[in-house]
Order: C-alpha cells, then structure tokens, then sequence
C-alpha cells in the first residue's frame, strides 16, 4: 500500500455493493430518516452492470420497501402464466405435474425480470431519496477502529503497476468511516470473506454450499414467444456427475432466459460445466426453441446453496452482512432475490434504531435476530433439508424424500430433522485418477459456442496494466498439485477461461492467469481443490457491462 495519505469522508451507514439488498438496505435507511448520510459503493462500471440472476422475482421484497412500485413504473412487467417442470433424458422428456409440489413451489403472483434493470430502478430510488450512490468504486480494504470494529473502507484506489507498486497515475482511494457499514457483495464477497473469518463468523455452522450459474439472453422467432412462460428441467446431461439443472423463462420483447446451474460439489474433476450448459441446448426441447434465433449476451455467477444451516453469524462490531453474503437462496425455488431485499430492509431499521439511541460500530443484534426468526428465517427453514438429500442421495431422493420433507414443514415438522452438508465444494473435488475424462461434443457455433466466444458477449474488460485481482496463494501449487493430481480443474471450472495450462519453451507445464476474461463469478475462488486461488476487487468499473441480465 503506498504512503500517501487517504483524504476521509464521514458517514451514517456505508453500504458496499449495489444489489437488491445493499440497495433495499439504502432506500429504508433514508426512508425512516431523510437525515441520515448514506453512501453506496458499486465496483461496476454502472449499477446493475455486474448483477446476473435468472430471474423469477417473488414481489414480496419488494412490497414491503416500495408498496407503490407498480405505479413508480419498476421494471416488473411479466407475470408468470404458466410452470413447468421437467426430467431430461438424452432425446426425451418426462412432464413432472404441478399438483404434488407444495405450495411454495408455485410462481403465481411472481414475475420474470432482469434484475439488473430492476436494480438500476432500485438506485435511482435511492437517488431521489438523498443516498449518495458512486459506481465505478471497488472497495479494496477494510478500515478497522482501535478497539477491532469495523469503521470503513477504502474505495476508489486506481493506477497501480502489476507488481502493485503505484504507477505515475496512482490514486491511493479515500477512507469511508460511518457508524456501520453493510457488506451487500454478493455470493463469496472477498470483504465479506475476510470479516467472515477475522469473527469467526462460521463457529458452529455448517460449510456454505455453492452452484455455478450460466445464462444467454436470446432473441428467438416471436412465434415460439410465450412471455409469462417458466420451464425447469433436471437430469440429462450432467446425470450422475453433477447436480442442477436449467431454466427457461420468456421474458418481453420475443427474449428467453436460458440459463443453468451445476452445484459445485461435484467429484468428478473432469467435468466441465460450461460445456454442460453448451451440450443441454441441444435437447430437442431447447433446440427446437432457440433455433432460428441469436443469442445476444452472456453470463455466469456463483450462487450460494447451502441455505439455513450454512447461514454464518451476520454481524460483528460495526458491520452487518446482507443478502448472498449471508447466504439467503431457496434453492428448490431458485429465488433468492427477495430474502436479499427483506435483508437489507432488516439491516436498515436495526441500523436506524442504533443510530437514533446514540450507538455506533457495535453489534447490530436486532437485525440478525429478525433474519432468523423472520420471513427470511422462516421461508429458508422450510426448504432446509432439499440440498443436503440431493447431494448426498441423489436427484430421486432430493424429489421424493425433499419433496415429503417440504410438505411437512408447511405444517411445521420435519421428521428429517435439520440435516448437515459435511464437506466444502473444495474438499468435494476427487482425485482425476478415480475418473474418466469426460469427451464433449464440439460447439456448432448455432446453439452452442466455445467459451471466449461467449465470454465476449459480457463485454467484460480488465485495465491489463494492473495487478491481476487473482492471487495465488502459493504459485507453486497449480502445477505441482492440481495438475498432476486433480487434472488442473480451473481450465474447465472456470466459465470464462481464464486459467490454463500451457507449455513453456523447456517443455514445463505453466499456469496461465487471463484475468481480463474474468466475469466475477467467483468459481476458482470456491472450488479450487487446494483453496490456493482468492479473489479480489480489481480496480473500479472493471469487470462485466451486463446490459439485461
């Protein structure tokens, strides 16, 4: 870190990440007290330029912080008309009905959106209300108080050479301090992730579970378009290797949302889930959609699956973690977006009430007792059970015995109990001579595309002169461990090509880094067999331009 002195701005309430929940937790902050000073700091290039999410919104977030949405003109204009559910065989398909799933399966009343766009509504809310929102502004440390609280952060640094010494253009950041600050980062938040650790926020709970998710945007024949449509399919192609799954929801504008997730507790090390996603678009019930149509975006995110039992303590002195830095998917309802919004209205009415009674930088204990006790609490407690029985048992188990546990829940009980994940993603990772390489098919360049293709329709870009924001541990490790034992992972974990294994002039193996591919996903960061790679904020603006997702 240079010498230069960080010039310091004061604050209320410093929020880090512009997100459904940083944004819900901004919003109620200054609608309960107009007079609070409330900053919110985005590492993209714009709001909503890094947020992907499927999405099937559930509305009841956003009722409870904007009541009058509709009429204040949100984004949230296609509601969902019908469901379906299906099993995947190689060329076939298997209906599942709707009736035998319990009530908080079904999307009536929810709505098919880009949340992107319903976060750039979102922030222009905030704006109107007095919130300070700086895009562009990566928060690259934590600021702590003599007595170990948190105080702040430093956004904003720019200009460093690769080696991290300050290049001529060098702008060392400024310090945010504030009462309390809110960490709304998103799934594997790398300022999340050190608070997690420093308080030991994980003591007693269980391991976080992840899945990786990819998504196109196509533009498809308008007479296939059926806005309003939802589809979900399990089973082929990822079968026994993996978990997930895929969505299909039609959005306005003759749009679908392709997407599909691959849970990351997978063994096989083999596995490559980009191609994953690129082999399902060639089941007939996909094809026959997309075909005569262009894909016009990418993207790819982790998110977190491990649900209540994962979720770690959520705050410490003077800083609250919000939404998917807690952990606050229902995964059998693939929504999380809603929970992330009643979490940052939570955190705000906690924050307000310490403010007003004289507190600052203590524990917001207010905030993590209504999470848990709560809507979140109790819509997460329900479903708690569905992810542990896929991963240890199978799909079958996860729909039959998942779905008996779900149903006994809506009356209160789970014979079941709470169940337990046991290993990380990392440790779930099997050595690659227990397996047999997996042969994917070739992309045809109409349905399904290599992968830097792809990557280039997530306009993601990095200033190659600085530091690559994707450390290594230890750089010994990819070549002398993972590759040799583990067939070197991250050139297939990773959906945006940024590892890979070359040959140098000797004949030697060498671990390559692209981190200007990167389109913060986060993957390498969780499933990194060897917990050697960590990721960190570039500087601000960098990374993907989502323009829909």
């Amino acid at each position: 870190m240079s010498e230069q002195t960080r010039e310091t701005m004061e604050y209320d309430v410093v929020i880090v990440g512009a997100g459904p929940a940083g944004l819900s937790a901004a919003i109620r902050l200054k609608q309960l007290d107009p007079d609070l000073e409330v900053v919110l700091l985005e590492k993209g290039s714009e709001v909503g330029a890094h947020i992907l999410s499927g999405a099937v919104l559930d509305p009841v977030g956003l009722d409870a912080l904007i009541p009058d949405w509709k009429e204040r003109g949100a984004p949230v204009n296609v509601p969902v008309t019908q469901d379906n559910f299906y099993l995947l065989g190689e060329a076939g398909k298997i209906r599942v009905p709707n009736w035998p799933m319990p009530p908080l399966m079904n999307n009536h009343g929810n709505y098919i959106v880009s949340m992107g766009n319903v976060c750039r509504w979102l922030a222009e809310q905030a704006e109107d209300l007095g919130v300070e929102v700086f895009p562009g502004m990566a928060c690259s440390e934590l600021v702590y108080a003599d007595d170990g609280s948190v105080k702040g952060v430093v956004a904003g640094e720019f200009g460093l050479n690769p080696d991290g010494t300050p290049g001529p253009g060098y702008e060392p950041g400024m310090e945010l301090h504030a009462k309390y600050v809110f960490l709304g980062e998103g799934v594997r938040g790398s300022l999340s992730k050190q608070v997690i650790e420093k308080f030991d926020l994980s003591a007693g709970k269980e391991p976080q579970k992840y899945g990786l998710g990819m998504k196109e945007i196509w533009e498809i024949d308008p007479d296939k378009h059926r806005p309003g449509t939802v589809t979900h399919t399990m089973g082929w192609p990822l079968g026994r290797n993996a978990g997930g799954g895929s969505f299909i929801y039609h959005i306005d504008n003759n749009q679908v949302l392709v997407g599909f997730v691959v849970h990351l507790n997978y063994e096989n090390p083999y596995l490559y889930p980009y191609m994953e996603f690129q082999r399902f678009k060639h089941h007939p019930l996909v094809a026959g959609l997309l075909e005569g149509g262009k894909r016009v975006a990418y993207g790819a995110r982790a998110l977190s699956e491990g649900g209540y039992q994962s979720m770690p303590k959520m705050v410490a002195p003077g800083v609250a973690l919000l939404g998917c830095s807690v952990g606050m998917v229902n995964v059998p309802r693939i929504k999380g977006n809603h929970n992330a919004m009643l979490s940052g209205k939570a955190a705000a009415e906690a924050a307000c009430d310490a403010i007003k009674s004289g507190r600052r930088s203590d524990e917001l204990t207010a905030y993590e007792t209504e999470v848990r006790d709560g809507a979140i609490g109790r819509d997460l407690k329900k479903v708690r059970n569905v992810k542990p029985l896929w991963s240890k048992r199978g799909l079958a188990a996860s729909l039959t015995l998942g779905g008996f546990d779900m149903w006994t829940n809506q009356i209160g009980f789970s014979l079941l109990g709470t169940m337990k994940h046991g290993k990380t993603d990392a440790e779930a990772t099997g050595e690659a001579a227990n397996f047999k390489p997996i042969d994917y098919p070739k992309p045809d360049g109409k349905l399904s595309f290599d992968r830097l293709t792809n990557v280039s329709f997530a306009a993601t870009n990095h200033e190659e002169s600085q530091p690559s924001h994707l450390k290594l541990k230890d750089d010994s490790i990819p070549v002398a461990v993972n590759l040799p034992k583990y067939a070197g992972p991250s050139q297939r974990y990773c959906p945006a090509g940024v590892y890979e294994f070359v040959k140098a002039e000797d004949g030697s193996d060498k671990f390559v880094i692209n981190f200007q591919n990167c389109v913060h996903c986060k993957t390498c960061d969780i499933k990194d067999p060897s917990q050697n790679i960590v990721w960190t904020v570039p500087q601000g603006g960098d990374g993907p331009n989502y323009p829909n997702m």
